[in-house]
């Protein structure tokens, strides 16, 4: 069934198809606006100076609380897990039962928020336990800023990444749509929504033509074509040179420094061969690099280095000219790395999950 056919009572999960249904009430560009405002920010319309009877048509009135409670329907709190750093990892339940994860990250001078753009990912990437499940559906542009809205009933989100479950650049069009409408509506500053992909040419095409231009996230991992290939079986067969080019170029475009992701494995890619090859190929880039402690996935037979490794790569890099941040993965402690809580909750909620086999790309653990 379209979109834009659907039944009253069943939420919009597009942010096309929301505007369809504020259209079909009356609500001109102006009131339109003003609603996605009040949604986005987590306003009470009937708080504000202006009250709806001021400014809204009378259909949209009188069909306002009922598109709340479908609004509402969008992301709901499942389950929400603290962890001793700050951050809070959220099961959030989609309409159809189906979960995903959002990740309010630990505070910090800009207050973060993971958000997930698909159930499920079909990239399988051989360290990512989201990667593992397969795909199960794409979410639509209204179930991504759903979250946003859900996360700021707990606290004030200034930036979004998306960099929970899925590969954006799978769902590029909604995806788009989503940052188009935080970077205007939503209160989001543009260099503060960041896209994080394994490379597709079709994102490095589409994204300089927006209005709206996020910065940039790069999950590389490896400078070895054939490791890469291992390691991201079904993302698109560009060469790690090639990726870094285009981030470069897009980095250049907007101004924004691109973020190069790479996943530290013990034994697999922080030798001194990767390091020597990471140092040429970051030279002279408008990018820095983020290496991240692999984030413990049972089963997987990978570890994480020793931080004292870590550090000490982090450490060469930077002598070479490298800008280089050892990261760490918020809520290690809950055991919420990205797709572990929701595989979690979803065992202990006896669902089973769906798995539809796509071919696609790939994602870089939260």
């Amino acid at each position: 069934m379209a979109e834009s056919t659907l039944p009253p009572n069943l939420p919009p999960t597009t942010l096309p198809a929301l505007r369809e249904r504020l259209a079909a009430l009356g609500a001109g560009p102006q009131h339109e606006a003003r609603v996605l405002r009040d949604w986005l920010l987590c306003r009470d319309p009937a708080a504000a100076r202006r009250k709806p009877e001021h400014f809204l048509p009378l259909a949209l009135r009188q069909g306002f609380e009922a598109l709340q409670a479908n609004l509402a329907r969008l992301a709901q709190p499942a389950a929400q897990h603290a962890g001793g750093d700050g951050a809070i990892r959220l099961i959030v339940g989609l309409h159809d039962g189906a979960t995903v994860e959002s990740v309010l990250l630990a505070p910090t001078r800009t207050p973060a928020l993971c958000v997930s753009t698909q159930v499920g990912c079909a990239v399988g990437c051989t360290f990512c336990q989201t990667g593992r499940g397969g795909l199960e559906r794409q979410l639509g542009s209204a179930e991504i800023v759903a979250q946003v809205v859900l996360a700021r009933r707990l606290r004030p989100v200034k930036k979004v990444v998306f960099m929970g479950m899925g590969e954006p650049a799978h769902n590029l069009d909604a995806v788009i749509e989503a940052i188009q409408c935080l970077g205007q509506e939503g209160g989001i500053g543009h260099k503060q929504l960041v896209f994080s992909t394994v490379g597709d040419r079709r994102a490095f095409e589409l994204l300089p033509l927006q209005r709206v231009k996020p910065a940039l996230a790069l999950s590389l991992h490896t400078t070895k074509p054939a490791l890469r290939e291992q390691l991201l079986p079904r993302a698109p067969r560009l060469a790690p040179a090639e990726l870094i080019e285009a981030a470069d170029a897009y980095a250049r475009a907007t101004g924004y420094p691109a973020q190069v992701q790479w996943t530290l494995i013990d034994g697999v890619n922080d030798g001194d061969d990767e390091l020597e090859a990471l140092a040429v190929l970051m030279a002279g880039r408008h990018a820095m690099l983020n290496l991240i402690p692999f984030n413990e996935v049972e089963g997987s037979g990978f570890r994480r280095p020793p931080i004292e490794r870590a550090a000490a790569m982090a450490r060469w890099l930077h002598r070479r000219g490298v800008l280089t941040k050892l990261r760490t993965s918020d809520g290690q402690d809950v055991d919420a790395g990205c797709g572990q809580l929701r595989a979690r909750h979803d065992r202990e909620a006896t669902r089973p999950v769906r798995v539809l086999r796509r071919a696609a790309a790939d994602r870089s653990p939260a």
